[in-house]
Order: structure tokens, then C-alpha cells, then sequence
């Protein structure tokens, strides 16, 4: 079993999620349960997705004040995530209270930059148009942070896993070669991101909407 794919169940149908999670778990090494999978079926329904037996990794990406970040974590604390996103750009002071509010064996992880967004996105909300510059900042920021790591796409990981050489990378947005973008702006293939410093690869659609999931699934694994 690759424990190096966690496949990312972006739906809010519980049944859905623990079907494709039972389909494929021989061949990922974790799940990723997002923000319309929490809205839709809270704690309980990532305490079913657990029961499965899969690491979880609860990508709810928090930014706001460092006292309701941390007050919003202690709140999950029951779960025992093995991976959770906070944005990189609330700051040094909140990503050190998530860190701190935290389950002890939970790893951290700061969004750098959206893989949808490209450097016109950037300049439009008044940054400097560079993607590896950005990420690369964002990335010192979480480790003087005492965060485990950051997610960037795999045109970044690179350049952060040179800054960063003990860092965990969770690369998302990552395509087998003959895969479809979607709304993806930044991709690589999962190999790629791989050779280039990722720790993790989150994969959703082309696992989750392929006609054979288990199938999928085992065909990017057999990729690495």
C-alpha cells in the first residue's frame, strides 16, 4: 500500500465517502476530508470515516484571530486528525496557538497558495505576481512557527523543500500525465512531485470520478 496518496473525498454524501474510502483504502495511505464533507456531516460523520481505518486528514483550512483558531481546534481535538490546514496568511501568531491547540501526534500544515490561484490571482488581491516567492516566504513563516509543514502546489515544492529540508509537503492538485486539470491551475504529475520533495500527494478527482476507483487508485500507485 502506497502511504504516500491520500485521496481527497470532496463530497458532503457520507454514504458516498465511506463507499469510495472502502473502494480504494488497499491502495492509499490516508483520506482527506474537506470543508463541504465537515459542513455536511460534522464530528460524527469523521468519526464513521475513521472507523474505516485510514489515517484521516481534516483539511478545514483555518484563518482567523489566533484565540478562535486555537479554541476551534481544541474543539477537534477528540478526533485525533492525523493532518490539519490552517492558511499560512493568518500569520505567525496564529499558526503558533494551532500548533499549540493541537493533538500532540497531529501534523500541522499551512496553505500557501491555492493551487486555483495563478500569479494574476496574486496581484489581484495585492500580492507580488511570483508564486514561488510567495510560497517560499509563507513557508519560513510556518517553520519559525513550529508548524510540521505546508501544502504547495508541486511547482513550488521544490523551491520550499530547499528552504525547508526537514518540512512536510502535502502537494495537492497533482494529474497522472494523462489526466484533466479541472480547475487546477498549478499541476504536476504524482511522480514528479514526488521526486521534487512532496511527503504526501492528495488526489481527488482523478481517483473519485474515475469509472474504477480501486483501479485509479492503483495505477497512480503504481506510478511512484
Amino acid at each position: 500500500m502506497s502511504t504516500r496518496i491520500y485521496v481527497a473525498l470532496d463530497t458532503p454524501d457520507l454514504g458516498r465517502a465511506k463507499e469510495l474510502a472502502n473502494r480504494v483504502r488497499n491502495h492509499v495511505g490516508g483520506i482527506k476530508l474537506g470543508l463541504e464533507f465537515f459542513m455536511a456531516n460534522g464530528r460524527a460523520g469523521v468519526h464513521e470515516m475513521a472507523d474505516i481505518g485510514l489515517p484521516i486528514f481534516l483539511d478545514l483550512k483555518f484563518h482567523d484571530i489566533p484565540n478562535t483558531v486555537g479554541k476551534a481546534i481544541q474543539a477537534l481535538r477528540p478526533l485525533n486528525p492525523a493532518i490539519l490546514t490552517v492558511h499560512a496568511a493568518g500569520g505567525l501568531a496564529m499558526m503558533e496557538d494551532a500548533k499549540a491547540s493541537a493533538p500532540t501526534g497531529t501534523k500541522v500544515v499551512a496553505v500557501t497558495m491555492l493551487t486555483s490561484l495563478d500569479p494574476s490571482d496574486l496581484e489581484s488581491i495585492g500580492l507580488a505576481p511570483d508564486p514561488h516567492e510567495q510560497v517560499v516566504r509563507l513557508a519560513e513563516l510556518a517553520k519559525s512557527a513550529g508548524l510540521d509543514g505546508i501544502v504547495c502546489s508541486g511547482n513550488e515544492v521544490k523551491a520550499a523543500h530547499r528552504a525547508w529540508p526537514h518540512g512536510f509537503f502535502v502537494v495537492p492538485g497533482v494529474r497522472p500525465a494523462d489526466g484533466h486539470h479541472g480547475d487546477q491551475k498549478r499541476v504536476v504529475t504524482p511522480r514528479q512531485a514526488l521526486d521534487d520533495g512532496a511527503s504526501i500527494l492528495v488526489v481527488g478527482r482523478p481517483i473519485t470520478q474515475a469509472g474504477d476507483p480501486d483501479m485509479a487508485a492503483r495505477a497512480i500507485e503504481a506510478t511512484l
